[in-house]
């Protein structure tokens, strides 16, 4: 007999967890939750989710990115991979074209991780 076990992405564990300062955090959760702060701990993935959050209607694709940085294309599309897979960014495919935009509720929750009841 199989057991299935439900796997949550760093961001829905943020969205589970009481703030930093209410409890310490388990060991379990700070492992599933460092990689969303990895995700926002590179300087381009950071100034990523920046652009795609400021840009008109809140999301961009690749080719509305690439002139920021001095990077190639599959580069900054790995980024943005990493934010997506982290939870921060959705993505929708539209013909040849990948659209991201930012998942405000998982920033909300992390926001209220960090400095929840400061």
């Amino acid at each position: 007999m199989s057991k299935s076990v439900s796997v949550l992405s760093p961001g829905e564990t943020v969205a589970c967890c009481s703030p930093l300062v209410s409890s310490p955090l388990p060991q379990e959760t700070a492992e599933q939750i460092a990689p969303l702060l990895k995700a926002l701990a590179d300087p381009v993935r950071l100034r990523l989710l920046s652009l795609v959050a400021a840009h008109a209607d809140g999301e961009a694709c690749v080719c509305d990115l690439n002139d920021a940085f001095d990077l190639s294309q599959p580069t900054i599309s790995h980024h943005l991979k990493v934010l997506h897979e982290s939870g921060l960014l959705e993505r929708s495919k539209r013909g040849v074209w990948v659209f991201y935009r930012v998942q405000r509720a998982a920033l909300a929750d992390l926001a209220a991780l960090i400095g929840g009841g400061l």
